[in-house]
This record gives structure tokens, sequence and C-alpha cells, in this order.
């Protein structure tokens, strides 16, 4: 099967994107960097944790949106606070784990846990999870569990 690589629209940025990314990640490194003619970067190349990325510096005018994601898959809470903290500074929060970074990309930062809950077999905590998780931003495991585990009035 062919490899498969995101590639992220920058608008000169790419480079310092790559090293933002690269320093957040566990096992993560800038790969290769293209150069313009002028020296600056056209092309950069990273990986995060094993996942292959590149980023064009293709200019102004477009931006990224809400219709594509990147999402982590998060062990447990502290992961969760890891990768929120590290990518929403100087981005913007939004609900039920998403943010928008630095650089204009959307994030999903999403606990293992969350899935659990809001596919377990009993429809009541699953639908309380939910419920739970459409109030917050950034997801807590422990506030999820505790909704779910609520003993209906």
């Amino acid at each position: 099967m062919p490899v498969q690589t995101p590639c992220l629209w920058f608008d000169g940025q790419a480079e310092q994107a790559a090293a933002h990314y690269t320093s957040i990640f566990p096992n993560s490194a800038v790969t290769r960097v293209s150069r313009n003619p002028d020296g600056s970067a056209l092309v950069v190349e990273w990986t995060l944790d094993g996942q292959h990325y590149q980023g064009l510096n293709g200019g102004p005018g477009q931006t990224a949106s809400w219709a594509v994601s990147l999402s982590i898959s998060c062990a447990d809470q502290a992961e969760v606070d890891h990768y929120w903290d590290a990518l929403s500074k100087g981005g913007e929060e939004s609900m039920c784990g998403w943010l928008r970074d630095r650089y204009g990309f959307w994030w999903q930062v999403v606990p293992t846990r969350l899935v659990e809950l809001v596919t377990d077999p009993d429809p009541g905590r699953a639908h309380r999870a939910q419920q739970a998780m459409l109030g917050m931003h950034r997801i807590v495991v422990a506030d999820l569990e505790r909704a779910a585990d609520a003993v209906p009035a």
C-alpha cells in the first residue's frame, strides 16, 4: 500500500511549525527541508512519533478549517494535558476536545477512555458521558467517569 502523508499549507511558517510540533511529540524529528533559490523553506518534512507529515510554504490565501483535523489518541489524562497545553498555547481552545494551534490547524485531543465511555453497552452511561463531554473544552477523564456513573434522578 502506498504511504499517505498529510501535507499542511503554510504561509512561510512550515519550518517553524515543524520544529514546534516535533518538540511536542516523542520520537519526532524534522527529516528534510527543500529550499527555494533564496534559501527560504519550500517543503518541510517531519515525523511525529512515526507519522510522516509535509509542510508546504504555499503562500497566503489558504487557511485550515474544521473540515480536516489531526486527532491524538491519548492513553490517560497526563497525555491529554501535555498535548492540550502544548498545542493550544498561542492558539484557541474549542469545545469537545478540539483546539486550533498557533498555525491555524485543528487538533482533537481525545482520551481513549472517552471512546470507551461513549460506546458503553449501557446506553444511559454512554449518554451521560457524551453529555458531559459536550460541555468540556479540554476533556477531563475523571469528570466523564463521574458523569457516566451518576445515578439518574
